[in-house]
């Protein structure tokens, strides 16, 4: 008798311990949707009239933060970059005594776009404390002892006829206006991004030999820098960004929290060894982790176009469980994202043990990215490029539902 009573509570006994051994795993390995990593990335979640940014949206959950670059550091870098070619070569074309530009602005409402324009106009003095096209002052540079005035002759938002922005052939029809208008009172040109000062030298009328300052490092704007067509550009270290992107999610994934989740692997080596060789800085207000920028001209367009790839970031032992994440594109034409940042996620996804789902829009439609981003449980993070950056709330309210 004392045998089976035994007997008996040694099996509910054991039983209620695989009965709660199991709830508890259960329990531990059910993250919801809600709680998953979210990295915002290239396009950051802000206001696109103040470019105030939407901490709403980046406080969503303590695993939320966006990656992208300096692109206030990077705007002065592209407006220095200017300065400096000018006062090394006379570009007063037709003896005026003014140093006449024309501007290609990207989007009017996107961060980068405004930061660049902002940097642009301070370095050359016609910066009158708005990014809003026209609104501008004389500035003035010396140039070997000789003092020009510099003008900004027009600039306008580069929106195509489907109501894309950054657009490349809006770029070149500009351009035909402008050097039609304007004639060699345009000494110089500048553009928020190389898909568009290469538009613009697709323009028939595109005065020979003035020079054009891009902004990207794209691999045709280098190889244009090399042969001469391009004058300048800027790295915003596209392969870094994508780098970041990953490895932030991935260090979140993994339980990783605080500063260890936007620095191990990033700016410290993780305990493999692995470390983005590129420099970074962390604002902890914005909960944005930036890449920064340098210049590119004739003097290093040509190492830079090799497009060798990190060597700071190896495989991972293949015992580190492998992660889902889904990964949207806010337009699948753009070249930087296309030619750059999505090449580089493609070959440093499968060394971070990511299995990465591209979802890429359209540049213009929301739905066209949000409609297809699903099936949100079957991820372990989510990363988000946005199409209008004061869209970041619909992207979280599908995650929150599903």
């Amino acid at each position: 008798m004392k045998k089976a009573l035994f007997a008996l509570f040694a099996m509910v006994f054991f039983t209620s311990m695989i009965f709660a051994g199991g709830a508890s795993e259960s329990s531990a390995a059910v993250v919801t949707n809600a709680d998953k990593p979210l990295v915002f990335y290239n396009r950051q979640p802000s206001d696109p009239v103040t470019g105030e940014i939407d901490m709403d949206a980046m406080n969503h959950n303590s695993a939320t933060y966006y990656v992208g670059f300096d692109a206030a550091g990077g705007g002065a870098v592209q407006g220095q970059m200017i300065v400096d070619y000018l006062t090394q070569n006379a570009v007063d074309r037709n003896g005026d005594g003014v140093l006449g530009y024309v501007l290609a602005i990207g989007d009017v409402g996107h961060n980068d776009s405004k930061a660049r324009t902002e940097g642009i106009r301070k370095a050359l003095g016609t910066w009158n404390g708005t990014t809003d096209p026209g609104i501008v002052k004389d500035g003035e540079l010396t140039v070997n002892g000789k003092s020009y005035k510099v003008v900004e002759l027009d600039s306008r938002a580069m929106t195509g006829t489907d109501g894309s922005t950054w657009n490349a052939n809006a770029a070149t029809d500009a351009m035909l206006n402008w050097a039609t208008r304007l004639g060699n009172q345009i000494d110089f040109v500048v553009s928020n991004n190389d898909g568009m000062a290469m538009g613009m030298l697709q323009a028939s009328n595109y005065p020979a030999g003035v020079p054009i300052f891009g902004y990207d490092a794209n691999a045709d704007a280098l190889e244009a820098i090399v042969a001469g067509t391009l004058t300048g550009t800027v790295t915003q270290n596209a392969d870094a960004q994508a780098e970041a992107t990953l490895r932030v999610l991935r260090n979140l994934m993994d339980g990783l929290s605080g500063d260890d989740a936007i620095t191990v692997g990033i700016t410290k080596a993780d305990q493999y060894g692995n470390k983005i060789s590129a420099d970074f800085m962390y604002v902890p207000e914005t909960k944005a982790l930036l890449a920064m920028n340098a210049p590119v001209t004739s003097a290093n367009a040509a190492d830079l176009a090799t497009g060798a790839r990190d060597a700071g970031i190896k495989q991972l032992p293949s015992e580190v469980p492998s992660k889902r994440v889904i990964l949207t594109v806010y337009n699948a034409s753009d070249n930087f994202l296309s030619t750059q940042y999505v090449p580089a996620l493609q070959y440093y996804a499968p060394l971070m043990n990511i299995v990465l789902n591209v979802v890429q829009g359209d540049g213009q439609n929301e739905s066209n990215s949000l409609d297809r981003f699903e099936n949100l449980g079957n991820y372990d993070g989510y990363a988000i490029n946005l199409v209008r950056t004061n869209s970041a709330q619909d992207y979280i309210n599908k995650i929150e539902n599903s």
